[in-house]
């Protein structure tokens, strides 16, 4: 009996703790603990970095400001409400007047020069309707809807720099990384052929300089070390800062250094398609027109402007008796003389026209030379990386035959070292290229005007 209660009692135990534990293991096996690919780095980087935010609000700001400009379409209408307290004469007789308190008394010659004090009490509500501003509030709309779309650009134009440094960082940390490893297997090397020389050391075969040019050979790699190590944590620091999260932020990177895709097209149709793509181009193109407007609304202040006005009054001393009025007319406004105001705008507005068609120019050269650069960059990272596999191959080999040979006694202890040297050069010139490639290749859409957040 007391067998099967304690079989009972142990099954009771494991099954409540089977679920705890797999939750526990649920929680050890999150991807969200500490992992990061490619892909989840630029969607974070285009939810939290600074620099989106920043753009995100100009673009808020740009709709504000189409809502500020319509308004020049509508009319104003305002109410105040004003107190006075006088003995002036003609302001003594008006304020009764408005109030509607004038009586025959008010007419003696005594009460005309020597009023009493009166109070008032006066509520106003002001309407003005611009009917025509010489098309300063058309022509200040159009710009603003301009200058809304050239956010929507900025945006456009910054989430692809984000997106670039974001693989650009992400690229430099896993060759930080790989560089380390490189150092590290050189090292472990190293120490491998240490005991090897120590063990003919020993038996006489070589002499002590040997197994010391061995040992220097291994500090300098132990501060390589070193250096790979702290420019892996900067590397590190860097894309967190490229995603907008804590500096020392810590995950292990999924993603590998490996090429891509081989780029496709000559030299020319990338060329062509960042003239045509480009976010920036179109900018200059938007903040032309605006400027264009700008010249229209400088002229257009020659024009007249015609507004409905209106205005309605109440009048009271003391709340118990009121008189209200209302006063409604046009208002017919011509500038004859401004000092040459308006005509220097419109110089102004012309010479801030020629300004942007020169920029113009000079971002469409800009364009060429980044998007030739990029290409001609990718293209060489990409024959690069050919002769260094080719490279380590043969350095793998070279080593191979040396170490053999040395522990023959055909080869010098410098040959050895020179070819543990030969082999970490022809690894880390691999790397570079692969890492040059992957950078190029990014460069080239985002001079081309085609990167977004797919990029791999």
């Amino acid at each position: 009996m007391k067998f099967h209660l304690r079989k009972m009692l142990f099954w009771a135990a494991l099954g409540c703790l089977l679920p705890l534990a797999g939750s526990l293991c649920a929680e050890q096996e999150s991807p969200s603990s500490g992992f990061l690919s490619l892909s989840e780095a630029i969607q974070t980087a285009l939810v939290d970095n600074p620099s989106v935010l920043e753009v995100q609000a100009q673009v808020d700001i740009a709709g504000e400001r189409i809502i500020q400009a319509r308004s020049g379409f509508m009319p104003r209408i305002d109410a105040s409400g004003a107190y006075d307290r006088t003995t002036n004469p003609s302001r003594t007789f008006a304020t009764k007047l408005n109030q509607g308190m004038i009586t025959q008394e008010d007419f003696n010659v005594d009460r005309l020069n020597d009023p009493d004090p009166i109070d008032n009490y006066a509520g106003r509500v002001t309407a003005i309707w611009p009917l025509y501003d010489s098309g300063q509030s058309w022509y200040g709309f159009r710009q603003a809807e301009l200058g809304q779309e050239e956010s929507h650009l900025e945006m456009t134009r910054m989430r692809r720099q984000v997106i670039a440094r974001t693989v650009v960082t992400y690229v430099g940390l896993l060759m930080a990384q790989e560089q380390l490893a490189i150092v590290q297997q050189t090292l472990t090397t190293a120490k491998a052929h240490r005991k090897m020389v120590a063990s003919r050391y020993e038996s006489g075969f070589v002499v002590k300089s040997d197994l010391l040019q061995t040992d220097v050979h291994i500090a300098n790699l132990e501060q390589q070390q070193l250096q790979a190590a702290s420019q892996a944590e900067v590397a590190r620091a860097e894309l967190n800062a490229a995603m907008g999260g804590a500096i020392d932020s810590k995950y292990q990177l999924t993603s590998r250094l490996e090429t891509n895709q081989e780029i496709m097209g000559p030299l020319e149709h990338w060329i062509d398609m960042a003239l045509d793509r480009r976010a920036d181009l179109k900018q200059i193109e938007l903040q032309r027109a605006v400027v264009e407007e700008e010249v229209k609304k400088a002229r257009a202040a020659y024009l007249p402007s015609l507004n409905l006005t209106g205005n309605y009054e109440v009048n009271t001393e003391n709340f118990d008796e009121s008189a209200d009025n209302y006063t409604v007319g046009a208002v017919v406004t011509f500038n004859i003389f401004s000092g040459n105001r308006t005509s220097a705008k419109v110089r102004e507005a012309k010479a801030t026209l020629k300004k942007i068609e020169a920029l113009r120019r000079q971002l469409r050269q800009r364009v060429q030379v980044e998007t030739r650069q990029a290409y001609l960059q990718a293209d060489s990272s990409r024959r690069r990386i050919q002769v260094a596999r080719l490279a380590v191959i043969q350095a793998e080999e070279a080593l191979r035959i040396v170490r053999n040979r040395y522990k023959n006694g055909l080869f010098t202890i410098v040959d050895l070292l020179n070819s543990e040297l030969a082999l970490q050069q022809a690894y880390t010139n691999r790397l570079r290229a692969v890492h040059d490639y992957k950078v190029a290749n990014a460069k080239l859409l985002l001079a081309a005007g085609t990167l977004d957040e797919n990029f791999q």
